[in-house]
């Protein structure tokens, strides 16, 4: 995104939705001039800084900075979603819960006394300045207040829970997943091929080789018969800055080998250098090319953002002129491609890009961009098996879209 339109657009959004938060968990739950006004507004205005400068401070500041901006920063995208959310539902309840607190007994008044008839007529109750009016005033916006901490606490509680169970499942080991995958074509010494498939590890100032390490491990426990990592192995970053985050992939262990092929965010980075580097790792590159295996083809295209680098997926090179009676794997980043894998007969296509949505609800909002968000499904003759990734884009949370490293176990019904 550009720089003017994230101003013209963006920011003006971000202001408008802080504000709100504001109003609903500062304004209308502490009294002005009080201390917790002035911390509590101090905490949304730096929260907001943080939030904003996360995201370029990743390539502009230096590693341990970034680090420090990027953890509140980018914890605060996930913080103020859900909070925001939470606070429009307790909308709906705020109209019935201050009609609640208005009830009292018919024979007392907001203060527990007995009605009279001085105090519910005459001449004193239609003065200005009558105390009963004042009481009045006074409980009405103690009604008010109470309400708008009821519903501030229950929204910040419930957000707490979600973006900390969300954290604790985006920063954990993903689910080892396992799926057999029949192709007609497969020959039957392919029969029982394993293909460990990982995706989207978005190494950034929030992971990094610790993460990558433990990665490696789960594959390599896998024993699987090759290792494919289908895109987004980096976050906006250059070898320089987080290549020593991936250098724990020259230990990844498959008899056939480890395959990369290129994301959108390596084309962010720059993806002629990350190319060079995994390559320097013992990870093999399919641009646009494919190889023979015992019993089929794998074939590997560059995203399809690469495009616009000049260097998009050249289906032709890597698929025209095979032997169609043998069976091909296609590793490419973005599901969306399986309309020229299908094209092309393609008999099963690995993904990822999606992360399954990462946060709800846009693990169903996801599916709107894409032929399928995670899972295996069929779009003519093609399968497509969509991993929804280890790693994150922005916030360290995922809900509702368990990281997984799926096995593929490849089936021959001549077997």
């Amino acid at each position: 995104m550009s720089s003017a339109l994230f101003v013209a657009l963006v920011l003006p959004l971000l202001a408008g939705v802080h504000y709100y938060v504001w109003l609903r968990t500062v304004r209308d739950t502490t009294s002005p001039g009080s201390w917790w006004r002035r911390a509590g507004t101090a905490l949304i205005v730096l929260l907001a800084l943080l939030l904003v400068a996360a995201p370029p401070g990743e390539r502009a500041l230096p590693a341990p900075l970034a680090t420090a901006v990027g953890w509140p920063g980018f914890t605060w995208m996930a913080g103020i979603f859900y909070l925001t959310l939470a606070l429009l539902v307790g909308e709906a309840f705020r109209p019935f819960l201050l009609r609640a607190r208005q009830r009292r007994p018919a024979g007392d008044t907001e203060q527990g006394g007995p009605r009279t008839a001085s105090v519910t007529g005459g001449e004193h109750a239609s003065r200005p300045d009558s105390p009963v009016r004042a009481s009045a005033g006074q409980h009405g916006t103690s009604r008010r207040m109470f309400v708008s901490r009821a519903v501030a606490l229950a929204a910040g509680t419930a957000t707490t829970a979600a973006v900390g169970y969300g954290a604790y499942t985006a920063l954990g080991p993903p689910r080892i997943k396992h799926i057999t995958v029949p192709l007609a074509r497969l020959g039957p010494e392919a029969h029982g091929f394993r293909i460990a498939l990982i995706s989207d590890i978005h190494l950034n100032v929030l992971v990094g080789r610790s993460r990558t390490r433990q990665l490696v491990d789960l594959l390599n426990g896998t024993e699987p018969d090759l290792v494919a990592l289908v895109g987004d192995l980096v976050e906006d970053a250059d070898v320089a800055d987080q290549g020593r985050a991936a250098e724990p992939l020259a230990d990844l262990r498959a008899p056939h080998g480890a395959y990369y092929v290129t994301g959108n965010h390596e084309f962010y980075s720059g993806a002629e250098q990350w190319v060079r580097f995994v390559s320097g790792l013992g990870l093999r590159t399919l641009r646009n090319e494919r190889v023979a295996l015992p019993g089929f083809d794998l074939a590997g295209v560059e995203d399809a953002s690469g495009a616009e680098h000049d260097d998009g997926p050249d289906y032709e090179a890597a698929l025209g002129g095979r032997d169609r009676d043998r069976a091909v794997v296609l590793l490419a980043h973005q599901p969306a491609q399986v309309t020229e894998a299908a094209r092309y007969g393609v008999d099963l296509q690995l993904s990822g890009h999606t992360h399954g949505g990462q946060l709800w609800p846009f693990t169903h909002l996801t599916a709107l961009a894409n032929p399928d968000v995670a899972g295996l499904s069929r779009h003519g003759d093609t399968l497509l098996y969509v991993t929804r990734g280890t790693g994150f884009w922005g916030p360290p949370v995922r809900l509702g879209a368990d990281p997984d490293i799926t096995v593929v176990e490849l089936a021959s019904p001549r077997a």
